[in-house]
């Protein structure tokens, strides 16, 4: 079984991956941010890198779907190849950040990507607002995304909700992150397995 989870920067991606990593005994996955060769070039050139940062993580991300799509055990993965292509890459595109050459590129190599892949279990999307987005990334202190602009969070945060309300076509639970502290409150991680056990697995109806 594959779950994926989904979010914008900050929305606590990697820490709800790692604690349903523990609780259920799945594999956990998580995005190559730290180790992407690209990442602290794209954030002070924005345009001059945006299509050398995406084809790096539709890369990553399909190679991690070839080893989900053959595993006999359920992993769950810290974002997902479909967020990179309908969020990230649309978003710098529709910014300007991308020729319409490069876009056609990326958009052919992923549709022949996705002739040999299929939608995960489930996917989870984290919703968060931009003040709560900026509080956790001025908490976790990563140098490289202090200097993003509001503007950029909120055209994510935008994308995001088109592309889980109106383009993605697999099995979604939404989860408000603003009410929720699942990381420290033991509570609050018990509302969001709950629903993934009725979901995933007919329980707590």
């Amino acid at each position: 079984m594959h779950i994926a989870i989904a979010g914008n920067i900050g929305s606590g991606k990697s820490t709800l991956t790692r604690m349903l990593a523990r609780h259920y005994g799945w594999e956990a996955r998580y995005e190559a941010v730290d180790h992407n060769p690209y990442l602290e070039d794209y954030y002070r050139d924005i345009r001059r890198w945006s299509f050398n940062l995406e084809v790096y993580f539709l890369k990553e991300r399909f190679r991690d779907l070839l080893a989900i799509a053959q595993a006999d055990h359920t992993i769950v993965q810290d974002r997902s190849i479909f967020e990179g292509v309908y969020v990230f890459m649309r978003n710098n595109k529709e910014m300007g950040h991308l020729s319409d050459r490069d876009y056609t590129t990326y958009m052919e190599l992923f549709e022949q990507m996705m002739s040999v892949v299929k939608y995960p279990d489930l996917m989870i999307y984290l919703r968060a607002s931009v003040p709560h987005l900026v509080g956790n990334i001025q908490r976790r202190g990563r140098d490289y995304e202090q200097t993003m602009k509001l503007e950029y969070l909120e055209n994510l945060n935008m994308r995001y909700d088109d592309f889980i309300y109106k383009r993605y076509k697999g099995r979604v639970m939404v989860v408000e992150k603003d009410t929720l502290d699942f990381q420290n409150n033991p509570r609050d991680f018990a509302k969001i397995v709950d629903r993934i056990d009725q979901t995933l697995f007919g329980l707590f109806p």
